[in-house]
């Protein structure tokens, strides 16, 4: 998910309310009761905003581990959230899923000294609230607790980091629901394009694509489990993000009792491997008989977070389908056609390698080939004609105004800075953010649509009735998803079984 799209999801609603509300209340009157007759009339005072800097809340500890603390004395509450250098991509070859059994049986299997039950009996005491996961490229484990109890917290939660007891039960009861979930893998069409598109953009011999079945989890053993933590679980690999109710001195003293006589080795973790598949353009379904609606992908490989165009990219794409109800694509296919309820894109870029561009859909199936058809015909509009000022000037706005919400809360500014960290994003670049997305001109979203969409290794992924949707409608028989393809031809993606992941031949 692209910034400007994460920073929606968490309080656009807010800005939008709060925006209006200054509005109303600094404008000038333009009816007698004081309230504009129209929205356009709406006059906003200049935002002025600094965004934090990272140097004001970055401390390294004595051991070498950089932490990132914001105190904020509103609530009395505590947030310590740690990053662990690691990932599911350093499963053995034959073990996948041990990462993710492992993040979740060091917060589920209990400790040395506490059995779970008892473990989770202290920690329901405080009131708090524990967790950890490993996910592709990054472990992370949670501590939410009263500030009074940071002291009885932070002992329980490093104890959780630093020896985790991996119960055998609590390790039987994981692979039970996990198998029973890998049952369920060809249930719903949200989880079957996720699955096929990444095979489609990064091939299945990816970490990122290559799924645990059954007997990669059965394979896990509890040994397995103490190597994994062992080799990657020290304070070497760890960076910090703490916020909340406390002194940031009284803080430090208490990391540094955390962590005294835990190691911090300094053995490197490998390197996140980038994919080596190479796109095939195309169309390709998924048969899902007992569903009335397709859900279309369409897409291709994007580009790196550092690439100079990210900014252009970013206003390109939120003009396009990432900008909610002002983009082309949801105007077109929802507002106009009321194709789908939801439509949209994202430019994606990645921190170890290309992110993937994927515009999306889920409309009945009679109408998946003309909601095609509208989507394709936008990314060729974009590529081919400059966007109207009036767009560039609102989707640049939209992303100023929202700015501050990257920072809106002491809990945000340490996890940003300490996902910084961790993915080692560019110094400068909340500093200069503004700026360069300013200076984007419609020149430059001409640009780069042509640089960076490109129509001719478009791949197109319809999960669905794949009878119905090549019916199409009979209203509009001049759709067909087969036009989309150079040849005409329908590459059909069969279900593979879901606990061997074993696809049957076409």
């Amino acid at each position: 998910m692209g910034l400007r799209a994460m920073i929606r999801k968490r309080g656009l609603g807010l800005v939008l309310w709060a925006g209006l509300a200054t509005a109303l209340h600094s404008q000038a009157p333009s009816s007698g009761n004081g309230i504009p007759s129209h929205p356009r009339e709406l006059k906003y005072s200049k935002l002025t905003y600094s965004p934090p800097k990272a140097a004001t809340y970055r401390r390294v500890l004595t051991n070498g581990v950089v932490a990132f603390l914001a105190e904020d004395h509103d609530f009395p509450l505590i947030n310590v959230s740690v990053l662990v250098r690691t990932g599911s991509y350093l499963d053995l070859k034959g073990k996948e899923g041990l990462g993710g059994m492992m993040g979740n049986q060091l917060r589920a299997g209990g400790t040395t000294s506490l059995p779970p039950d008892k473990f989770d009996e202290e920690v329901d005491f405080l009131a708090a609230t524990m967790n950890s996961a490993v996910a592709d490229t990054q472990g992370t484990a949670n501590l939410n607790c009263l500030s009074k109890d940071i002291d009885k917290a932070l002992e329980l939660f490093a104890s959780m980091l630093k020896n985790p007891g991996f119960q055998q039960d609590r390790i039987d009861l994981y692979k039970n629901q996990a198998l029973q979930g890998m049952e369920r893998r060809n249930d719903k069409t949200e989880g079957i394009q996720a699955r096929e598109w990444g095979r489609l953009m990064r091939g299945d011999q990816h970490f990122s694509t290559i799924p645990a079945t059954k007997a990669s989890i059965e394979s896990i053993t509890r040994q397995d489990l103490l190597d994994f933590h062992k080799k990657y679980y020290h304070p070497g690999g760890f960076i910090l993000a703490v916020s909340g109710d406390f002194k940031t001195s009284e803080m430090i003293t208490r990391l540094e009792k955390m962590f005294q006589g835990w190691p911090a080795l300094t053995t490197s973790v490998p390197p996140v491997p980038k994919p080596v598949h190479t796109l095939q353009p195309g169309v390709y379904m998924v048969n899902k008989s007992d569903v009335n609606q397709g859900r279309v992908s369409i897409g291709h490989l994007g580009t790196l977070r550092d690439n100079p165009d990210f900014y252009a990219l970013s206003v390109m794409d939120d003009i396009l389908g990432g900008g909610g109800f002002t983009s082309r694509i949801m105007s077109r296919v929802r507002s106009d056609e009321g194709l789908a309820y939801s439509a949209g894109s994202n430019y994606g870029f990645g921190v170890y390698y290309d992110g993937v561009f994927q515009a999306s859909f889920q409309s009945k199936s009679p109408t998946v080939a003309q909601a095609t058809a509208i989507v394709l015909e936008e990314i060729e509009k974009i590529r081919t004609q400059k966007v109207r000022q009036e767009e560039l000037e609102t989707s640049i706005n939209s992303a100023i105004e929202i700015f501050p919400r990257y920072f809106a809360t002491a809990g945000a500014i340490a996890g940003t800075f300490a996902n910084d960290e961790y993915t080692k994003r560019k110094p400068d670049f909340w500093d200069t953010y503004r700026d360069r997305i300013r200076a984007v001109t419609v020149d430059d979203v001409l640009r780069v649509a042509k640089k960076y969409l490109a129509p001719e290794k478009l791949v197109i992924l319809a999960v669905g009735n794949v009878d119905d949707v090549l019916k199409g409608s009979p209203d509009k028989p001049e759709f067909a998803l087969k036009k989309f393809s150079k040849n005409g031809e329908i590459q059909r993606i069969p279900l593979p079984d879901p606990l061997t992941m074993v696809y049957p031949k076409n």
